[in-house]
C-alpha cells in the first residue's frame, strides 16, 4: 500500500509515543524474592539487549503475575522495549482459543463435537469414512496441512492469502495422510477449517466470535486475531530472524489471513486472565476446562497426548498442560501446573530463541520444591558416550525412511558428531546416553535400536510431548546415468495447481522450483528407495504405468503424503 504523508503537527506528535517507549520499562511487583528474581533473569541475559529482539516473561501463580518482566525490544526501528503489556502473535498456540469457541457452540446446542465436518463444509471430499468435529481439533483427521500446501502452490510468505485461497486448496485434496481416527499427526488444516465453522454456525468471523464471548468478559481487552494482513495492531512486537551475516536481524513476518489455527496477538497481561479461566471459569465453565483438557483416543483405543488444542502430559513428575507456537520471527511457549495453580509463559520475537527451552529452566527454578523427578542428564560429547558404551557414531550413520509418512531421514558423521538431515535441514545430535541424543535448543530426542555394535536397525525420534516416529534403516538405491533419464520430465499436480519439471543435469536429476520459507522443494534429487528420491523437505516416489514407463509420481512432505502428479510428457 502507498505511503500517507502526514501534516507536520501529526508527525511530531507521533514521534512522542515512540521518544517515551525508548526508556526501559519500569519494572512490575513481584511476589518472588529478589534471589530468584536474578536467577530467572540470567537465564535471559543474552536477549535482554537494546539492539536485539527479545522476549516477554510471565510467571502465573495464583491468579496473579507472580513475576513478569520484558526482555529485548519489540521494535527495532522505532526502540521499544519488551514489557507484560507487548503483544506477541503466538503461533500454535492460539490453537486452544478455536477450540474453546467450538465448545461454546457446543453449549449452545448449536454443533456438536461428533457432528461430521461436511456438515458444515459440504465441498470437502468425502474420504469415505466420518470425519468429525472433533478429529479436528485432536489432529486425528488426517487432512494434509494447508500451510505446507499453499507454499507447494507458489505462494510466498510475503504474499496475501485469503481464507477462500487456504479452502480451495484443501478441498482439491483426494486423499488424506492415514484414514482418519488411526493417527495422531499434527496439521493446520485441522484448526484452520474450525474457524470456518465458527463463522459459518455464528454468523461471525472467529476473531469477532472470541473476542465477543471470550476476550472481552474476561478483560482481555487488547488480545486480537490479525484477520486481516493491513490490520494495526497497537504495541505489536515486530517478527525477526537473523540475518545473512549473523550479526543483525531482518524482518520476518507474514500476510498470511488464517485464523484458527495461528494468528492471535495476546500480551502477558492479558493471557493472565485465560490462565485463570481454568481454575475459576468464567467463560465456557467447568465444563468446557475439562473437555479442552481431555485426552483424545485413537480408533484402536489407543491414547494421545493432545487433547483439545492443547497438549497434556508431565515435566519431572509434575502434570503439565502446555502448547507451544512457531509462526515466521514469532515464538511461543505457555506450559500451566495445575496442581500448583503455576503456569510460565514465554513469548518471543526472533528466530532465533526457542521459548520451550528457556521456560523449562524458569519452572526448574520457581517449582524446584514440587518436582518429583530429576532433570534430565545433561548431555554429552560424543566421544564420551562412545568410550562409556563402545557404541561408535559409525553405528548410527546410514538413511532411515519413515513408512508412516514416507519421510525419509539422513544420520551423518563428521569428527565423531552426529547430524540428523530431516526436511531439508541438518541438526546435531548431541549424545545423551547410550545411544540416544538431542538436538540442542530443540524438544527433539533421538534414540537408535542398536545390538552388539551393528549397524542400528532403526531410529525413534519424540518431537515435544507428542510426535513421535519411527524409521527404518534401508540402503539407498543406486541409479545408473540411463536409468536417471527415464524420470526426467514434465508432472502436474490437479491438486496443488502446478507444474514442475524434473531435469536430467549432466547425470543427476534436479529441480528448479522457487525456495520457499515453509516448503523448499528444489535441487538435486538425492536416490532413496527404488524410484524414490529426497529434494529438498520432500521424498518423490514415480509411479509407473502397466508397460513399465514413468507415468507419475508422489509427493511427501512434512504433514503431506502423497500428492500426486502427472506425466505430462512421456
Amino acid at each position: 500500500m502507498p505511503r500517507r504523508s502526514l501534516a507536520p503537527l501529526a508527525s511530531i506528535l507521533l514521534l512522542l509515543p515512540a521518544a517515551a517507549a525508548s526508556q526501559a520499562p519500569a519494572p512490575r511487583a513481584s511476589t518472588l524474592d529478589a534471589a530468584t528474581r536474578r536467577r530467572i533473569d540470567a537465564i535471559f541475559h543474552e536477549h535482554d539487549t537494546p539492539h536485539s529482539p527479545g522476549c516477554a516473561l510471565g510467571v502465573l501463580q495464583n491468579g496473579r503475575i507472580a513475576y513478569g518482566h520484558g526482555y529485548g525490544m519489540a521494535d527495532l526501528e522505532r526502540p521499544t522495549h519488551i514489557t507484560t503489556a507487548t503483544l506477541f502473535d503466538i503461533g500454535s498456540t492460539s490453537k486452544q482459543f478455536a477450540a474453546a469457541s467450538i465448545a461454546l457452540l457446543a453449549e449452545e446446542h448449536k454443533l456438536s463435537f461428533d457432528d461430521e465436518v461436511r456438515k458444515y463444509i459440504p465441498e470437502l471430499p468425502d474420504y469415505g469414512a466420518p470425519l468429525t468435529i472433533d478429529h479436528l481439533m485432536r489432529h486425528t483427521s488426517g487432512l494434509r496441512d494447508y500451510a505446507g500446501l499453499l507454499a507447494l502452490a507458489g505462494h510466498r510468505l510475503e504474499e496475501v492469502t485469503t481464507d477462500s485461497q487456504a479452502l480451495a486448496l484443501i478441498v482439491h485434496q483426494r486423499k488424506l495422510n492415514f484414514p482418519t481416527g488411526t493417527r495422531y499427526s499434527y496439521s493446520n488444516t485441522n484448526f484452520f477449517l474450525l474457524s470456518v465453522i465458527v463463522q459459518r454456525v455464528s454468523g461471525m468471523s472467529l476473531a469477532d466470535f472470541a473476542r465477543t464471548h471470550i476476550f472481552l468478559p474476561l478483560g482481555m481487552t487488547h488480545t486480537e486475531y490479525r484477520n486481516h494482513f493491513a490490520m494495526l495492531i497497537p504495541n505489536r512486537a515486530l517478527g525477526y530472524a537473523p540475518d545473512s551475516t549473523g550479526k543483525g536481524f531482518r524482518i520476518s513476518m507474514s500476510n498470511w489471513e488464517q485464523t484458527g489455527d495461528g494468528a492471535l496477538h495476546i500480551s502477558i497481561d492479558d493471557i493472565l486472565h485465560w490462565d485463570e479461566n481454568f481454575y475459576h471459569p468464567r467463560v465456557g465453565g467447568a465444563e468446557m476446562v475439562a473437555e479442552l483438557q481431555q485426552r483424545g483416543t485413537l480408533t484402536n483405543g489407543d491414547s494421545i497426548g493432545y487433547a483439545r488444542g492443547l497438549f497434556v502430559g508431565t515435566y519431572r513428575g509434575l502434570r503439565r498442560i502446555e502448547h507451544g507456537g512457531d509462526w515466521i520471527g514469532y515464538h511461543a511457549a505457555y506450559a500451566r501446573f495445575p496442581a500448583q495453580h503455576t503456569a510460565i509463559v514465554v513469548l518471543c520475537n526472533s528466530d532465533g530463541i526457542s521459548p520451550g527451552g528457556l521456560g523449562d529452566r524458569v519452572a526448574d527454578i520457581v517449582l524446584a520444591k514440587s518436582f518429583t523427578e530429576a532433570k534430565a542428564a545433561k548431555t554429552v560429547a560424543a566421544h564420551d558416550a562412545v568410550a562409556a558404551t563402545g557404541l561408535a557414531a559409525s553405528a548410527m550413520v546410514g538413511s532411515y525412511l519413515d513408512t508412516a509418512t514416507d519421510e525419509v531421514m539422513r544420520v551423518t558423521a563428521a569428527h565423531d558428531s552426529l547430524a540428523l538431515g530431516i526436511v531439508g535441514r541438518s541438526f546435531p545430535l548431541v549424545a545423551s546416553g547410550p545411544g540416544t541424543y538431542a538436538v540442542p535448543g530443540l524438544p527433539v530426542h533421538v534414540s537408535f535400536a542398536t545390538e552388539g555394535g551393528a549397524p542400528a536397525a532403526s531410529m525413534r525420534i519424540v518431537i515435544g510431548s507428542s510426535d513421535t516416529s519411527v524409521a527404518v534403516r534401508f540402503s539407498p538405491a543406486t541409479p545408473s546415468a540411463d536409468d536417471l533419464r527415464a524420470f526426467a520430465g514434465r508432472y502436474a499436480s490437479p491438486e496443488l495447481g502446478v507444474t514442475w519439471t524434473v531435469a536430467d543435469d549432466s547425470g543427476h536429476l534436479a529441480m528448479d522450483n522457487p525456495k520457499s520459507d515453509l516448503m523448499d522443494i528444489a535441487g538435486t534429487l538425492a536416490p532413496a528407495m527404488p524410484d524414490a528420491f529426497t529434494v529438498g523437505s520432500g521424498t518423490l516416489r514415480f509411479t509407473r504405468g502397466a508397460d513399465g514407463r514413468v507415468s507419475g509420481m508422489e509427493l511427501s512432505a512434512s504433514r503431506m503424503r502423497g500428492i500426486h502428479f502427472d506425466r505430462l510428457d512421456h
